[in-house]
């Protein structure tokens, strides 16, 4: 294990910004080393002892999160987009029974790579998953962000109808699964001053699940090689007496080198692909950005031109003109692969990441085709939870699941996917 990081990799590990480590330097707080040939601030491993949270870096044993299931264990997906989470509860021994997703473009990407997996192309709202009840173990989905109306102190599942956390508690409540499993944007913690994920808990709370204090799992500490960080909220049904422990962090962190070329993360290269342009202009001046540079390196006369009105407005606005870095991970991806306020332009190339480069950044295998034209193929991946996140979140319910049916004498549902009696609503 190394012994020196990087002022950007003790960024990523506390959650905090490179600004914020410059401050603590110069307060005295975390004071940083100088790199001898670049004079860049690098941290000894031994100061970063002081912070509880990263307890994981000093532990002598990393025997990682895998765990084989007892049994088949059942799950409903829904909002399964183009299957990063299915894929990863699938790797870790987990049977998808059914995934919903409404985009067209999405659920043909599912069905073109897993024909046997029930895809249920549908608006939520109209299907009903009660001939379901007591047969599945977990249900996961990632519902979008939604303020809710009040009514009183507490909040009901009543209160949160037209809401898709609605529909996801609804599916939860027909079918009585063990654990339930959400997942969103960090954005979701501060939502409408915490009051949204309060909501949300409360609302678990009164359909007969526990709801878990949510955790925010950074991507990179999951072998996953980008930024990316999601909430994840679970709720365990109230008869069950089992805890349910989140996945451990890795000590290592893949790179964005790890994730287009061979090495630990993938044994080949990035397939090619197509992918996006950017106009002639925007290439002349995204010509002139170092890797892992950004509009601040640009000449005087250039940041003006490509800014415009916002080089005179505040903030540092550092993802525009943004270059990726081989050497450490990408950030976080997109919708798009070149929109002006998050770029993501190619280390070497001056060109946005193709579409197998963006999968293999949400570490998709690379036998996973997306269905739909270019722009719709970067929005499923960028819509995406990284699999292999997917995979560690799956290997904690498995465990889970193993420790509860042993503790109840459980036994297994057998679901034939092909024979569920769904309905519409």
């Amino acid at each position: 294990m190394k012994d020196y990081y990087s002022l950007s990799e003790v960024a990523d590990l506390l959650g905090k910004s490179k600004e914020t480590l410059r401050r603590w330097d110069n307060n005295g707080k975390l004071t940083a080393v100088r790199e001898p040939m670049s004079n860049y601030r690098i941290y000894r491993k031994e100061q970063l002892k002081m912070f509880d949270e990263l307890d994981f870096l000093f532990n002598s044993k990393e025997n990682g999160n895998r765990v084989e299931p007892d049994h088949n264990y059942s799950v409903i997906e829904l909002f399964a987009g183009a299957g990063g989470l299915g894929i990863g509860l699938e790797q870790a021994g987990l049977k998808c029974v059914a995934l919903n997703e409404i985009d067209h473009w999405a659920a043909q990407t599912l069905r073109q790579n897993r024909p046997h997996w029930n895809v249920i192309e549908e608006d939520i709202k109209n299907v009903s998953f009660q001939s379901l009840k007591g047969k599945i173990d977990v249900v996961t989905g990632g519902f979008p962000c939604q303020a809710f109306s009040y009514a009183g102190k507490k909040l009901g599942l009543e209160d949160a109808r037209g809401t898709l956390f609605y529909e996801f508690a609804r599916v939860v409540d027909e079918t009585k699964p063990l654990i339930c499993v959400g997942e969103n944007v960090r954005g979701l913690l501060n939502h409408d001053d915490g009051r949204t994920l309060e909501g949300m808990k409360s609302i678990l709370n009164e359909i007969g699940y526990k709801p878990i204090d949510p955790r925010i799992l950074k991507a990179i500490f999951y072998n996953v090689p980008q930024k990316r960080e999601r909430l994840i909220l679970a709720g365990i049904r109230k008869d069950i007496n089992i805890d349910f422990n989140f996945p451990k962090p890795y000590k290592k962190l893949f790179t964005l080198k790890d994730a287009l070329k061979s090495g630990d993360l993938y044994s080949t290269d990035v397939p090619e692909s197509d992918g996006t342009y950017y106009p002639k202009r925007k290439r002349e001046i995204l010509d002139k950005v170092p890797p892992g540079g950004y509009w601040r390196d640009l000449p005087l006369n250039l940041q003006k031109e490509y800014m415009q009105k916002s080089f005179y407005l505040g903030g540092g606005k550092t993802g525009m003109a943004r270059r990726m870095n081989w050497d450490e991970p990408s950030l976080t991806l997109t919708c798009s692969p070149a929109q002006k306020q998050t770029e993501r332009c190619h280390p070497d190339e001056t060109r946005p990441f193709t579409v197998r480069e963006y999968a293999r950044i949400q570490t998709f295998p690379d036998e996973w085709k997306f269905a739909g034209s270019i722009s719709n193929q970067y929005k499923q991946i960028g819509n995406a939870v990284p699999v292999n996140l997917g995979k560690e979140i799956g290997y904690s319910i498995v465990r889970f699941l193993n420790e509860v049916y042993k503790a109840y004498n459980l036994e297994e549902n057998i679901i034939d996917p092909n024979q569920m009696a769904l309905s519409l609503k």
